[in-house]
């Protein structure tokens, strides 16, 4: 039970996070909440790794992506492919909708509505790699030496995705207008 508890003590400030970056590497929420289920389940016997451990939050977003990783491979690898529509964009329930701090007006709602459909639009149209390092580094806040830890990639690499990321943001947003 003590052990139970700890472990809650140790996740739960994490979990929102971890949820959002489940989410934007899955695309839809059932896969989401699959792939962070599945990331307690393996993080709770690790209990005591995990109390040794300094800096948290992006060891926790590592282990998120290997695993990540390691289900599309194993997704790739099965011969049985559901008939379900898991592309992005499929699901109209986006987490970043809980995250609006006042109600706005009509008016502002419709704008507010708009900006939001355009910019995830926009982020789908960059490559899996510009989406990952965009999405963790400049809305969930993570620095490039975080970075460069979760995603076991070079410093130099990670900072010319994100400009090439934002330049992409930047053109296809700018072609909308």
């Amino acid at each position: 039970m003590i052990a139970r508890q700890h472990f809650t003590r140790l996740i739960e400030p994490h979990l929102k996070s971890l949820y959002r970056q489940a989410w934007r590497l899955c695309a839809n929420k059932a896969d989401a909440e699959d792939l962070l289920q599945e990331l307690l389940i393996k993080l709770y016997p690790r209990l005591d790794e995990m109390t040794t451990i300094d800096k948290l939050r992006p060891w926790l977003a590592r282990i998120l992506y290997r695993q990540f990783i390691d289900l599309k491979r194993r997704q790739s690898r099965s011969p049985i492919h559901l008939a379900v529509d898991n592309s992005p964009g499929s699901e109209t329930e986006y987490p970043l909708d809980e995250l609006a701090c006042s109600h706005p007006g009509p008016e502002q709602g419709l704008t507010q509505d708009d900006t939001r459909q355009r910019l995830l639009t926009a982020i789908e149209q960059l490559n899996d790699e510009q989406r990952l390092v965009i999405t963790l580094h400049d809305m969930e806040g993570y620095t490039l030496p975080e970075l460069s830890e979760i995603l076991d990639c070079p410093l130099g690499t990670l900072k010319s995705r994100l400009h090439r990321a934002r330049e992409k943001l930047r053109t296809g947003l700018s072609t909308e207008d």
